[in-house]
This record gives C-alpha cells, structure tokens and sequence, in this order.
C-alpha cells in the first residue's frame, strides 16, 4: 500500500458472490474477487496531508478454489494474489488496456515474488 488504509477481507461463498457481482458490475455469475473503494470512510487528513484509502474486498472462496486448481496454483498462493489484485484496485490500479493492464501484472507480480510465492502470470507468459 502506498498509503494507509482500512481494508475489510470478506470471504464469501457462491450465491453471495454471485448476488454482489450481479448487483454491481451487472454480470450474472460469481466472480474470484470485488474490490469496492471509499471515498468518505475516513475525513481526518493523516500527517502527510493525505486521507486514509478504505474499501472492501470480497473474495469468493469456491471460485478460487477451482481456479487454484485448474492454474495449478497453491490455495494460498492464489488468495494472497488476489488480495493484492484487489489492493492495487483499491488504490486506482486498473487493467482496462493493454499498458494498464502489463503495468498492473508486473507490480503484482513483484509483490507475490517479495512473498516468496510464485509469478502468478507464470504459465501465461511465454
């Protein structure tokens, strides 16, 4: 994180995955993690006159099982990915573009390397 925050973990199940997902991004399935960002969370300015960043993650645990297990990738492995997927989210990462989108792996894939887990775009990457 680049700046302090307050970041609640939800770790939810297929329905709710699925509902939230529906509801917010109008996509009618359950997908491995959301990342909602708040703006008004926190109104004191800390001591380098920024605000706190705040938000939410909801991490769908069936769907990153399959996942884990398809990829073939440790469980905890891929949840400490998404965890930091969804934390650059937070902070205004994005992978709507080819140049967003390499920018944003490379950092998640410095991230998990500084872990000690495995490049998580490994077997994508030739």
């Amino acid at each position: 994180m680049k700046r302090d925050a307050v970041i609640t973990i939800r770790i939810v199940d297929e329905p709710e995955g699925r509902k939230l997902n529906n509801e917010y991004r109008n996509k009618d399935y359950a997908t491995n993690v959301l990342t909602f960002v708040y703006d008004d969370c926190m109104s004191q300015p800390l001591s380098n006159h920024s605000r706190m960043l705040c938000g939410d993650m909801v991490i769908c645990a069936p769907v990153v099982e399959r996942e884990a297990a398809a990829q073939h990738k440790e469980l905890p492995a891929h949840y400490a990915h998404l965890a930091i997927h969804a934390a650059l989210h937070l902070q205004g990462y994005d992978h709507m573009d080819e140049k967003d989108s390499a920018a944003m792996e490379s950092l998640e894939t410095e991230l998990m390397l500084k872990l000690r887990y495995p490049d998580p775009y490994r077997a994508t990457r030739h």
